[in-house]
């Protein structure tokens, strides 16, 4: 198994696709084995991609005591390094936006140029949603209550007239549940992600930025798209049809993404 060290852990990587290096930042959770996952997604085509399990989660080590979100940055920074890659493009979703701004404010000579997909800057520009208020809730509830917010049209309404694709909606979610996920892991990211806070620093990213998201996304709502942009100088801000998954919901999302980082890399 491809394992590095980085940032004093093993961390657990996969590179594939053609073309030069593109670092892949996963959101909450996100664990290599979960297929499919970035490396199905068009960026492979594109891009000699990078992804990697963030330290808690998946094959990666996971060491005790609390994480903060500069280590995960700096974890991403230590993997770069340890790969012999000097300055690359980055793509962050999600928690992995979180540690993508952090990666880029932290190690700005490590960013070609990044893009931030349905995240939040915390702070005065609003944070996420705040997933760790779930965990306590038993299984089936936690992904009924992730799915409403992760997109505001699971309305009660559009729920009672659509009750067959509501339940494959959250039978599949449930089926995406991992047995071996390491839950001190997780709960240990989602508490990183509560402490998040770049806003005021924001202003200091100089790297083209693209900041994506969906347009009915509770998760990283809209307004905290818009609220980053008005920060970072060097930021187009572009919204899709969907919710906090929208880069599976718009078939447009992966194409356009593409397009723009090989138009500033």
């Amino acid at each position: 198994m491809p394992h590095i060290e980085a940032n004093g852990i093993s961390l657990y990587y996969e590179q594939d696709g053609n073309g030069s290096p593109l670092l892949f930042i996963s959101g909450s959770g996100g664990d290599l084995r979960n297929k499919p996952n970035q490396f199905d997604s068009p960026l492979a085509d594109a891009f000699k991609l990078i992804g990697y399990d963030q330290r808690g989660l998946g094959q990666s080590d996971k060491p005790e005591g609390a994480y903060t979100m500069a280590e995960y940055a700096d974890d991403a920074a230590a993997l770069l390094d340890a790969l012999g890659l000097d300055r690359v493009p980055v793509v962050g979703v999600s928690f992995g936006g979180m540690v993508g701004q952090e990666l880029v404010l932290r190690h700005p000579d490590r960013v070609e140029a990044i893009v931030l997909a349905c995240t939040s800057s915390g702070g005065t520009g609003g944070a996420s949603f705040p997933l760790h208020t779930l965990q306590h809730l038993p299984v089936e509830e936690r992904v009924v209550e992730h799915l409403k917010v992760s997109d505001l049209r699971h309305t009660d309404e559009w729920i009672s007239k659509n009750p067959e694709a509501w339940q494959r909606r959250i039978d599949m979610a449930i089926g995406a549940q991992r047995a071996d996920r390491d839950e001190a892991g997780a709960r240990k990211q989602l508490e990183a992600r509560r402490h998040h806070d770049t806003y005021d620093r924001l202003e200091g990213i100089s790297v083209p930025t693209l900041l994506a998201g969906g347009r009915y996304d509770g998760v990283a709502p809209p307004t905290n798209m818009e609220a980053m942009q008005e920060q970072i100088a060097t930021s187009d801000l572009q919204f899709f049809e969907g919710g906090h998954m929208f880069l599976i919901q718009d078939k447009s999302a992966w194409p356009e993404i593409v397009r723009w980082l090989q138009k500033h890399c």
